[in-house]
């Protein structure tokens, strides 16, 4: 089962995403930075929620996130 990557809550209502940092199949480290996000006056770097895989990309650059919005999955099942 995957496991979702969120985008946090940073106290604006909208924000976009600037770029990704790794590629759906990739491993990912929990704690390590998958994805950028801009708001209007910063960035701020997203990390994995868990160990695996990137599973999926559910948005792309300069697309619009709103707080809680699925950034992408990481699949735990798969291993380095």
């Amino acid at each position: 089962m995957s496991t979702p990557i969120l985008m946090p809550d940073l106290g604006v209502e909208y924000a976009s995403i600037s770029l990704w940092f790794v590629e759906v199949g990739e491993p990912v480290w929990e704690g390590e930075r998958v994805v950028e996000v801009l708001t209007s006056g910063a960035t701020f770097d997203v990390v994995a929620p868990a160990t695996g895989r990137l599973a999926a990309k559910c948005v792309f650059p300069n697309e619009r996130v709103e707080n809680g919005q699925t950034l992408g999955t990481v699949d735990p099942t798969a291993h380095h």
